[in-house]
């Protein structure tokens, strides 16, 4: 869970996003030339996943802001589902964007069999598909390391679309790299070899967009955060029997409700300093937005 404090994660998080946001502005540009120029149209659909791309950037500048917002009176728990509900638009997106892919290459490779001759590409589309795999893979790398430093599943859902761009253009390179060298009847490994990437870029979307189902549907914290939260609640001295435990995760943040039992003899502001020290801890191991809300029981004695 990501310890840093707000604005800087929301500054991190718009400057890897602006950093993507003009390396995409430049790939899509350069694509559509050299898929025009180079008469490939696997190239030009790959400068539309790179659009896609753009597309993506725009949507997690636009909710990040949205999600850093604090709570309001309409919005106690804050605003940290927009980011969700971002990262659900990002998969979604990525997911028709591997269908898209997967629907072309079938329609190539089905007008191939029926004899129509596919277009020859030039060197050029191939310089840009390489190009684009440099590019995107630095790119994928440098935005997931954010994501998982400020625990925005946005983000890394972005470096995701980038890494999916790049495997993307490996097959564009591939279908491109094998009509050059074979001829006409090796123009079939552009189709193909797209197929063969869609279905990645199809189940990376099915990998984001499962998570965000769970937390919009309020599922619960893995196993291992709850174990977490029990032990860390259970080292704290005059504080036990931690039951009724419910969690779930809003945008990037934990919340986690729980009762716990105090000598019922306590005085009360004894009770409220061990409650707040049980919040301490609990904030120290999973972030400063935490969100947690504790009911004190009294230990039953007999007399």
């Amino acid at each position: 869970m990501n310890k840093t404090t707000p604005p800087r994660r929301e500054h991190e998080i718009y400057k890897v996003t602006l950093t993507g946001s003009l390396v995409n502005l430049l790939l899509v540009a350069g694509k559509f030339m050299a898929g025009l120029v180079g008469n490939s149209a696997a190239m030009v659909a790959d400068a539309v996943h790179s659009l896609s791309d753009l597309v993506t950037d725009i949507i997690v500048l636009a909710f990040v802001r949205i999600a850093g917002k604090p709570a309001d009176k309409r919005h106690g728990y804050g605003h940290g589902k927009y980011e969700t509900f971002a990262t659900l638009l990002i998969g979604a997106g990525l997911f028709v964007v591997g269908a898209g892919i997967l629907w072309s290459g079938c329609g190539q490779i089905y007008r191939f069999i029926g004899g129509e001759p596919l277009p020859a590409p030039g060197y050029i589309a191939l310089g840009a598909a390489i190009a684009s795999i440099a590019s995107k893979e630095l790119l994928f790398h440098y935005t997931r390391r954010a994501g998982v430093r400020t625990g925005s599943p946005a983000v890394v859902a972005n470096a995701w679309h980038h890494r999916s761009d790049a495997l993307s253009s490996v097959g564009t390179a591939v279908g491109i790299g094998g009509a050059i060298l074979l001829g006409e009847s090796g123009r079939v490994l552009d189709p193909l070899a797209a197929i063969v990437v869609s279905v990645f870029i199809v189940r990376v979307a099915v990998k984001l967009l499962l998570p965000c189902l769970d937390e919009l549907l309020e599922a619960s914290l893995p196993d291992e955060v709850v174990r977490h939260i029990l032990q860390t609640v259970d080292q704290v001295a005059g504080v036990a029997e931690p039951h009724k435990l419910r969690t779930r995760r809003i945008g990037h943040r934990y919340a986690i409700d729980l009762h716990v039992r105090m000598d019922g003899q306590l005085p009360l502001l004894q009770a409220h300093e061990k409650a707040t020290e049980v919040e301490r801890r609990l904030r120290e191991a999973f972030g400063p937005d935490t969100i947690i809300n504790i009911h004190i029981e009294p230990i039953k004695t007999s007399t």
